[in-house]
């Protein structure tokens, strides 16, 4: 997958950036000591709310319900989406394809003068921008790992299945509960052009262990033309294991989308790891 060092060779024509969008999956284990306890109890209230929650919004206190088989390479596979489990009309692309979707964007310098805790908060908003761009929001896979891309009119959506170190996705899973207040709204600077960010946090299905939703607004030119880039972002822990689903463009709001790919996305790991065979994708999408 392309990285960093030559991103701007990648970033897309004005009118495929201005179509294009996406992004995720993974990024690193938190830094700024944020700590999961052994049941993965978040930091932050917003974090707690939604890792105290068991999948039918009852109080649990650890993941003790979660199934426990190790995720293998055909399991992770096994366990990806499909285009029938999520809303709307979207169409499968090659992996290789979803592989090296990137969006010009999200690259920029955060302004540090937009944060009274500069070192802290900007730095962690750099961090969300980086993430997004090189589709490591959770940070990398600690095992197996396996990923699906889809397209819909001007809008992508990436959907990641992976298995990680517990204490790692959990602490960025609390990293994500902080951004809507951190990173609320900032700007950033990329070859002279000011972009202006805004962070907010969406709802999701309580399903899995832990859950973290975003919605990321990125509004700035493309060669003279004005354009903005809308990604709902999500994430959810099943034991030593996640999902990440990345879905967005120019046509604004995936937020539907997002949420069938979670609650039925969750289950299909959950499923594999319990050894048993996903259900089939439901009718009321086809």
């Amino acid at each position: 997958m392309t990285r960093r060092t030559v991103r701007l060779a990648h970033v897309l024509s004005s009118t495929a950036l201005a179509a294009g969008a996406l992004l995720a999956t993974a990024a690193c284990a938190q830094e700024d000591g944020r700590e999961a306890g052994a049941a993965g109890i978040s930091a932050s209230p917003a974090a707690a709310r939604q890792q105290t929650e068991s999948p039918t919004g009852s109080p649990t206190g650890s993941p003790t319900g979660s199934p426990t088989g190790t995720l293998t390479e055909s399991g992770a596979e096994t366990a990806l989406i499909t285009a029938a489990d999520i809303e709307d009309d979207w169409t499968q692309v090659k992996d290789t394809e979803a592989e090296n979707w990137h969006d010009g964007l999200l690259i920029g310098k955060v302004d540090v003068s937009d944060f009274l805790s500069a070192k802290t908060d900007a730095a962690d908003c750099q961090r969300l921008m980086d993430s997004l761009f090189d589709d490591d929001l959770l940070g990398k896979p600690s095992g197996a790992n396996a990923l699906r891309g889809f397209t819909e009119d001007d809008s992508r959506l990436l959907y990641q299945v992976a298995a990680y170190d517990r204490t790692d996705v959990q602490d960025s899973l609390n990293w994500m509960a902080e951004l809507p207040q951190e990173c609320d709204q900032f700007t950033m600077t990329e070859n002279g052009e000011k972009r202006t960010v805004q962070v907010t946090e969406s709802s999701l299905p309580s399903v899995g262990d832990a859950r973290e939703g975003l919605r990321v607004t990125v509004r700035g030119p493309v060669d003279g033309t004005d354009a903005t880039l809308t990604l709902d972002v999500a994430a959810v822990r099943v034991g030593d294991n996640a999902i990440t689903v990345t879905a967005g463009g120019t046509d604004g709001d995936e937020d539907d989308s997002v949420r069938s790919a979670v609650q039925l996305g969750t289950q299909r790991l959950q499923d594999v790891l319990a050894g048993k065979s996903p259900a089939a994708s439901p009718s009321q999408f086809d």
